[in-house]
């Protein structure tokens, strides 16, 4: 069956970096556009950024543009978001999303 499996998630200090993994199966992952969302407490989830299924076409919401970047390996089957500059409004548990499936999520918290 589908699975995505999120990791990298963290505490990280404003201004600093993480890096989040999705590893996906039991779907052909290169014919898949795939998403981060995340889901800060009390609010509702958003889109983080998208990528296209060769990675040759990538969207990202306002908030993030300049400071995260989303990229994937499909010999690994595997969606990354690089995450720079980031500050307490990034914390959320981040989703990974795919074939119409989530992850079960990776908790980010940025605070000193």
């Amino acid at each position: 069956q589908v699975q995505l499996v999120e990791s990298g998630g963290g505490l990280v200090q404003p201004g600093g970096s993480l890096r989040l993994s999705c590893a996906a199966s039991g779907f052909t992952f290169n014919n898949y556009f795939m998403s981060w969302y995340r889901q800060a407490p009390g609010k509702e989830r958003e889109l983080v950024a998208g990528i296209s299924s060769l990675g040759g076409v990538t969207n990202y919401a306002d908030s993030v543009k300049g400071r995260f970047a989303i990229s994937r390996d499909n010999a690994k089957n595997t969606v990354y978001l690089q995450m720079h500059k980031m500050t307490p409004e990034d914390t959320a548990v981040y989703y990974c999303f795919g074939h119409g499936s989530w992850g079960q999520g990776t908790q980010v918290t940025v605070s000193s």
